[in-house]
């Protein structure tokens, strides 16, 4: 088994206490590659040390849109230098929230759209956050034009998931496509182009309707994915060896060693 996990937070806090037996695990159920996407400047450097430190991690540098308090327009200047100086597989994790009240949608596009000006100037794919907000999104990425990427957590409809495919979009699907209730992101999964489809956990965030309540993991990507094959009525092998061609497509990684 070759698995790519297209969206994990493994530097977040909740892996302090046991990091390295996270990834042990991850690793015991095939789970080759790791992309850590950033999501605000203080902890580019946490996450540049981690993914140094490891095979198989790979990291993303980028202000996310829900933690605006934490961003200042100077970081969009250090990001520049972050990725002169680190050449991270992607920009990330960036995007626009229209769930969370109380988020400046101005100062969001304005975060937003200058970090896919440098993902476009850098020539690197972007990692993008789209919550109750894709067809803002999309307008988005179509305004500025030449760029590639994910747009992780897909929880919009078919229409903006064709429109996504059509400017060369990918869509990681985890946790909530588990749950019996998520009829209509279940049918996107069972139906959607093979390869547009990203595998992820974003763990420590959204656990598997079996692990309810828990802190997500990216071990969990086994389950993921044979909820996927399920749906889809096709071998999990099959599915893991093309999510993760597109992610090695996408992220420009080196195929994935095979995991004993």
């Amino acid at each position: 088994m070759r698995l790519v996990d297209s969206h994990c937070h493994l530097d977040a806090a909740e892996f302090d206490a046991d990091r390295d037996a996270v990834v042990a695990r991850a690793e015991a159920a095939g789970v080759a590659a790791q992309i850590v996407p950033a999501i605000a400047l203080a902890g580019f450097p946490k996450l540049r040390a981690l993914c140094a430190g490891r095979a198989g991690l790979h990291a993303a540098y980028g202000l996310h849109p829900m933690y605006l308090d934490a961003h200042r327009p100077e970081h969009l200047d250090a990001l520049r230098g972050w990725l002169e100086r680190e050449r991270p597989v992607a920009v990330g994790e960036c995007g626009l929230d229209f769930f969370v009240e109380g988020l400046d949608a101005d100062a969001q596009h304005l975060y937003f759209t200058r970090q896919l000006e440098l993902a476009r100037e850098f020539d690197l794919p972007v990692i993008v956050h789209a919550r109750r907000a894709v067809d803002e999104v999309v307008a988005t990425l179509r305004r500025i034009g030449g760029l590639r990427g994910v747009v992780h957590s897909f929880s919009g409809s078919q229409e903006q998931a064709r429109q996504l495919w059509k400017l060369g979009f990918c869509l990681g699907l985890g946790g909530p496509v588990t749950y019996a209730r998520a009829r209509r992101l279940r049918a996107l999964a069972a139906a959607m182009p093979i390869e547009f489809l990203l595998l992820e956990t974003d763990a420590p965030d959204q656990p598997l309707c079996a692990h309810r309540g828990e802190r997500n993991e990216p071990a969990r990507l086994a389950e993921v994915l044979d909820a996927v094959a399920a749906l889809r009525g096709e071998p999990r092998e099959a599915i893991a060896a093309a999510t993760s061609r597109n992610a090695q497509r996408l992220f420009g990684l080196a195929a994935a060693p095979m995991v004993e």
